[in-house]
C-alpha cells in the first residue's frame, strides 16, 4: 500500500456541461479547502468520449452543444496559462444551479467575470486546440476505462470515475468521503461500487 503521510494530490477531470461533476466538484473544493490539499483541474471532454456512439436524439444535441465550453477551456489554458478552476466555476454556476442553457452567452459572461479575454469565445467552434483537449481526455481515460463519464478524480495517481453524489458534503461529512476514497485507492485490487440513483442533482 501507499503511504498516506504525505498529503495527497488530487488530479480532477470535469467537463462543465455534466452536473454530477459538478456536485463531485463542490465536494473537493470543500476538502480543499479545510484540508489546504492540491487540486489539479483537467478537462474532460464528454463530446469526445461519445464520438461515434448511438445516442439518443436528445443527447446528441447536448454533445454538440458541449464542445464550446471546453475548447475555451482549453485555449484558455494554452494561450493564457490559465487557471481552469475559476473559469470551470464561472460557466458551472451559470449552467447547473443558475439552470440556464444559453452556452454563448454563458461563456462570455464567464470569461469576463474571471478577466480573460472576450477574443477566447472564437475558441468555441475552432478544432485549434482539440488535440490538446484529446490528450487531457485520453489522460483520464487510461486511469479509468471508456465505460465511464464525468468526473474523474485520482488521489495520488490511482483513479476512479467518480464519486456520483448529491447533494455535495460539507463538513466532517466531505472529509469523510475524502478519506474514504483515498483508502479505497490504496488496495491495488479495488474496482468498482454502484448503486441506481434515485434523485438529481441537488444545488444547494
Amino acid at each position: 500500500m501507499t503511504s498516506t503521510s504525505a498529503a495527497p494530490v488530487v488530479d480532477f477531470w470535469f467537463d462543465p456541461a455534466c452536473p454530477w461533476a459538478w456536485m463531485t466538484s463542490r465536494w473537493i473544493t470543500e476538502v480543499q479547502q479545510q484540508r489546504g490539499i492540491e487540486v489539479r483541474w483537467h478537462v474532460m471532454s464528454l463530446s469526445v468520449l461519445n464520438e461515434g456512439r448511438e445516442l439518443p436524439e436528445e443527447y446528441q444535441r447536448l454533445m454538440a452543444d458541449s464542445w464550446a465550453a471546453v475548447r475555451v477551456l482549453v485555449a484558455a489554458r494554452e494561450l493564457y496559462q490559465a487557471d481552469l478552476k475559476p473559469l470551470y466555476d464561472a460557466l458551472g454556476t451559470r449552467r447547473h444551479p443558475g439552470g440556464r442553457s444559453d452556452t454563448s452567452a454563458i461563456i462570455a459572461e464567464s470569461l469576463a467575470e474571471v478577466g480573460l479575454p472576450d477574443s477566447l469565445l472564437a475558441y468555441a467552434d475552432s478544432e485549434e486546440y482539440d488535440p490538446q483537449l484529446r490528450a487531457s481526455t485520453a489522460e483520464a481515460l487510461a486511469l479509468v476505462g471508456d465505460e465511464v463519464g464525468t468526473p474523474v478524480v485520482a488521489i495520488n495517481g490511482v483513479g476512479f470515475f467518480g464519486p456520483v453524489i448529491t447533494p455535495a458534503p460539507k463538513g466532517e461529512d466531505a472529509l469523510a468521503l475524502f478519506d474514504g476514497l483515498a483508502l479505497v485507492t490504496q488496495v491495488p485490487g479495488f474496482y468498482e461500487l454502484k448503486r441506481t440513483r434515485t434523485q438529481g442533482p441537488v444545488f444547494d
